[in-house]
C-alpha cells in the first residue's frame, strides 16, 4: 500500500517537473534578444515596446554609421568576464578612451549613437529587429533609453531555474576557484567570505558596501533617469514615459498629464492582472483558436499543393499546344522548301541539255545530218519544241522558285506580352463610392466604380448598417451578395437614421479590400410620392414637364422693363400643386433652379389652394438694389402667409430666413443662407408642424407652424420666373395615384 502511494507521489512530481520544463522552454522565447539570439544581458527598452540588449543595440547603431560609447561594464563585472560577455564584443574595435575623449571635447559624438561626421544635434533612428520599423531614440541615442529592470530579473531566476545545480563560482579566487557566498552591487562582482574581506578591508570607504547573495548580474537598486541619473517617481501618460523630479518640471512635458508612478503603477498591475486572468479563463477558447489554426495551417498546405499542380497542368498545357503548333509551322516550311527544291532541280536538268557536250544538242546536231526530207521533219519537229523551250528559257531566265523564307516569320511580339503579363488573377482593388450620383430618399441608392487598374470584379456584395450612438454596441452587418453592376439599392430603411454602407468586389481570386465607409442619413419622416397637377395652373407662364416632376416658369416682360427703369412692379404669383392631399407626416425634397428669381417651396390647407386658383394674387416687385440679390423680403410684405400656407422663399441662390412666426412677415432680422442642392420639407401633421432643411447634409433651416384642420397638399409658387424639380424616388415607381375631385387621398 505504501510503495504504490509513493509511486504516485513520485509520477506526480514527475509531471509537475514535466509541466515546469515545458513552461519554462516556452518562456525561454520571449527572454531571448532579436539580435544575438542568446539571452538578454542589460536589456534596454525601446519605444516600439521592443528589448534589446546594450551591447547589442551599440553594434546596430555602429553598423549604420553612428557612434556608440563602450557599452561593457568595468573589468571586474561580471559583464566584462570571458564568460558572459558577448563573443561578438571580442572581434568588434572598441575606440580608447582617449579617442573617445577627443571627441567628446570637440563636440562630435556628444550622445552615444551620434552619426559619425556630424557637429549639430540630430536624431538617431534605431533599426528595431523585432518590428522591422526605425524608431526615433532622439538626439541622445542610446542614453535615453531606460534599462529593463524586471526582464533582467526574470531572466536571472530562469537561469537559477534551468541551472539549479550550478554554482557561481568567486571572481577573485586562484584556481582552484571557491563557491561565491557574497555578492556586491557596488563592485558588480561575487565573492567568496576570504575574497569579500580582502577586498573590502576594514577603514576604508568599501567596507561600507552592503553584502547581497551572489549573482550572475547585478543591477542598480532602482529605475534611474538615465538623463538626470535620479530615481524616477512620475510617469507621463502623455509621453507614455517614466519621468523624474527635473524630468517633470522641464519644458517638454509642459501641460503633460504626469501621475506618480505608484498610480500608474496600480492602474497597470490591475490591467495585467485582469487581462491575464481572462486569458486563463479562455484557456479552452484559445485551444479551440489553435486547432482551427492548425486545420488552417493543413488546408493551407493541401490547397498550396493543389494549385502549385493546376498552375504545373497549365503550364504544361501551354507547352504541349506550343510544341504541336511548332511541328506544324514546321510542317509547313518543310513542305514548301521541297516543292521549291524540285522545281530548282528541274530547270537546272533543263539548263544542263543546253550545253555543248550534253545529249540534246549531240541528237540535235545528228540530226542536222540527215538527208530524207521526211524522215528529217518528222524527227526535227520533236527536237524543235524543245529546243524552243529552252532557248526561251535562256534569254528570259528566271529561276524556278525564290529562296527567300521572309513570308514564313513569326510575330509574336502579342503572344510574349501576353506570357510576360502573365500573372496569378488578383482580387479586385477598393472601390470608390461616387458621392455626386449616391443618395438616400424613399430607399438608398449606391452607386461606385473600380480604380482605373483594379483587375475587373465578377459581382460585388454591399454592406450597411443602423449607426446608433446610444446603442452600446454595433449591429451587425447586413449585406447584398452577388450584385451585379455598379450601382444597388437599399430598401426598407428606417427614417431618420445614420446609415453606413461599404461594397468589395469579387472574382476567381476572391474577394477584394472593402472601400471606405460611406454615411448617408434617410429622410425624417416617410417620403410622399406625387406628381405636379395640371389643374388650375397658368399654361402662358408655366410649363411642365411629361413625367410631371417638373415645371418652370416664364419670367413676365413687365420685370425686365422694371428692372432696366430701377423701379417696381405688379407682378403674378403662378401656383403649382402636388396631386396628393396629405393626412398624415410625410417629406419630400425638390431642387430649386438657382437662377430663379422668386420661388416658395411648402405646403398648405387643400381648400385654401383651391380659393387660390380661383382669386389669383399678384404682387409688388422688390425696387431695385444691386447689392440686395433680390433676397431683401420686400417682396412678402403685400403677400400675407395666412396660417394655412408655409412656404420657404428661395431667390437668386439664396434662401431668405425669417426669425418672426410667419416667414412670409417682414422682419430685420432675417438673413439669407446660400441655398443647397436639395431642399426637404418635411410635415408633422399632428404636430401642426412644417420644417425646411438641407436634403444633403440634414441641417435644419426654418421650421413654422401650419394649419392642419384639413387635408395639406405640397404647393409651389413662382414671382417672376423660376424653375424647380421633385426628387426621383430611388424605387422609381411609376403607378400613379387615383385620384378623387382632382386630389388622391392619401390616409
Amino acid at each position: 500500500m505504501a510503495e504504490g502511494e509513493d509511486l504516485q507521489t513520485f509520477t506526480s512530481i514527475m509531471d509537475a517537473l514535466v509541466r515546469i520544463s515545458t513552461s519554462m522552454k516556452n518562456m525561454e522565447r520571449e527572454l531571448v534578444c532579436p539580435v544575438c539570439k542568446e539571452m538578454y544581458k542589460q536589456p534596454l527598452a525601446l519605444p516600439c515596446a521592443h528589448n534589446v540588449c546594450h551591447v547589442c543595440a551599440s553594434e546596430v547603431l555602429l553598423q549604420h554609421g553612428y557612434l556608440c560609447c563602450d557599452p561593457t561594464s568595468e573589468p571586474s563585472s561580471p559583464a566584462a568576464t570571458p564568460a558572459t560577455r558577448s563573443p561578438r564584443l571580442g572581434r568588434r574595435a572598441v575606440p580608447k578612451p582617449d579617442r573617445l575623449d577627443r571627441l567628446l571635447k570637440s563636440g562630435f559624438g556628444t550622445y552615444p549613437g551620434r552619426k559619425r561626421g556630424t557637429v549639430h544635434p540630430q536624431t538617431v533612428s534605431f533599426p528595431c529587429p523585432a518590428c522591422q520599423r526605425d524608431v526615433d531614440l532622439g538626439e541622445r541615442g542610446l542614453g535615453s533609453l531606460f534599462r529593463n529592470l524586471t526582464l533582467e530579473r526574470v531572466v536571472e531566476r530562469y537561469r537559477q531555474t534551468i541551472n539549479i545545480s550550478a554554482a557561481i563560482m568567486c571572481q577573485f579566487c586562484k584556481p582552484p576557484q571557491l563557491e561565491a557566498t557574497k555578492g556586491c552591487t557596488e563592485c558588480k562582482s561575487s565573492f567568496c567570505n576570504e575574497c569579500f574581506k580582502l577586498y573590502h578591508p576594514w577603514g576604508t570607504q568599501k567596507a561600507q558596501h552592503e553584502p547581497t547573495p551572489p549573482t550572475l548580474t547585478f543591477r542598480p537598486k532602482g529605475l534611474m533617469c538615465p538623463e538626470h541619473k535620479e530615481e524616477v517617481t512620475h510617469y507621463c501618460k502623455t509621453c507614455q514615459r517614466l519621468v523624474c523630479q527635473l524630468c517633470r518640471v522641464r519644458r517638454t512635458h509642459t501641460s503633460h498629464k504626469i501621475t506618480p508612478v505608484l498610480s500608474a503603477y496600480q492602474a497597470l498591475r490591475e490591467k495585467l492582472t485582469k487581462s491575464l486572468a481572462y486569458i486563463l479563463s479562455s484557456q479552452d477558447t484559445v485551444q479551440t483558436q489553435i486547432a482551427e489554426l492548425e486545420e488552417t495551417v493543413k488546408h493551407t498546405e493541401v490547397n498550396g499543393s493543389q494549385a502549385k499542380e493546376e498552375v504545373s497542368q497549365l503550364i504544361q498545357g501551354l507547352c504541349a499546344m506550343l510544341e504541336e503548333k511548332r511541328a506544324t509551322l514546321l510542317q509547313a516550311i518543310e513542305e514548301c522548301q521541297q516543292e521549291r527544291l524540285a522545281s530548282l532541280h528541274c530547270q537546272i536538268q533543263e539548263h544542263q541539255a543546253m550545253l555543248e557536250n550534253s545529249g540534246m544538242v549531240g541528237y540535235a546536231q545528228e540530226v542536222l545530218k540527215e538527208t530524207d526530207h521526211p524522215c528529217f521533219v518528222q524527227a526535227a519537229k520533236q527536237l524543235h519544241n524543245r529546243i524552243l523551250r529552252a532557248t526561251d528559257s535562256l534569254q528570259s531566265f528566271r529561276p524556278a522558285a525564290t529562296a527567300s523564307f521572309s513570308h514564313f516569320q513569326l510575330d509574336v511580339s502579342r503572344e510574349l506580352k501576353l506570357l510576360t503579363d502573365l500573372a496569378f488573377i488578383r482580387a479586385p482593388e477598393a472601390p470608390v463610392i461616387d458621392t455626386q450620383r449616391t443618395y438616400a430618399y424613399d430607399q438608398i441608392f449606391l452607386c461606385w466604380r473600380l480604380p482605373q487598374h483594379s483587375p475587373p470584379a465578377w459581382h460585388y456584395t454591399v454592406e450597411y448598417r443602423k449607426t446608433d450612438a446610444k446603442a452600446k454596441g454595433l449591429k451587425l452587418w447586413q449585406r447584398r451578395e452577388e450584385v451585379r453592376g455598379t450601382s444597388a439599392l437599399v430598401e426598407y430603411l428606417d427614417t431618420d437614421s445614420i446609415y453606413v454602407l461599404r461594397v468589395k468586389g469579387c472574382n476567381k481570386a476572391g474577394f477584394g479590400e472593402y472601400s471606405e465607409d460611406i454615411y448617408l442619413h434617410t429622410p425624417p419622416a416617410p417620403v410622399l410620392n406625387f406628381f405636379l397637377t395640371t389643374a388650375g395652373f397658368n399654361r402662358d407662364r408655366l410649363a411642365i414637364s411629361k413625367d410631371q416632376r417638373a415645371v418652370r416658369s416664364v419670367p413676365d416682360p413687365m420685370l425686365f422693363a422694371a428692372e432696366r427703369l430701377m423701379t417696381s412692379c405688379h407682378l403674378s404669383i403662378d401656383l403649382v400643386i402636388g396631386d396628393v392631399a396629405i393626412t398624415q407626416g410625410k417629406s419630400y425634397s425638390c431642387c430649386v433652379d438657382p437662377s430663379s428669381y422668386l420661388v416658395k417651396v411648402g405646403v398648405g390647407l387643400e381648400s385654401k389652394l383651391q380659393e387660390w386658383f380661383q382669386v389669383p394674387q399678384d404682387v409688388v416687385s422688390p425696387r431695385y438694389d444691386p447689392d440686395s440679390g433680390h433676397d431683401s423680403g420686400a417682396e412678402d410684405t403685400t403677400v400675407e402667409a395666412p396660417p394655412p400656407y408655409a412656404f420657404l422663399t428661395i431667390g437668386m441662390g439664396k434662401i431668405l430666413l425669417s426669425h418672426g412666426s410667419a416667414l412670409t412677415s417682414r422682419d430685420p432680422n432675417g438673413c439669407t443662407v446660400p441655398l443647397p442642392p436639395r431642399i426637404g420639407i418635411c410635415l408633422d401633421y399632428e404636430q401642426g408642424k412644417v420644417s425646411f432643411y438641407d436634403a444633403v447634409s440634414f441641417r435644419e433651416l426654418w421650421e413654422c407652424s401650419v394649419d392642419c384642420s384639413g387635408p395639406v397638399c405640397p404647393a409651389f409658387c413662382f414671382i417672376g420666373g423660376g424653375a424647380l424639380h421633385l426628387q426621383e424616388l430611388v424605387a422609381n415607381k411609376q403607378e400613379r395615384k387615383v385620384t378623387i375631385g382632382g386630389f388622391a387621398k392619401l390616409d
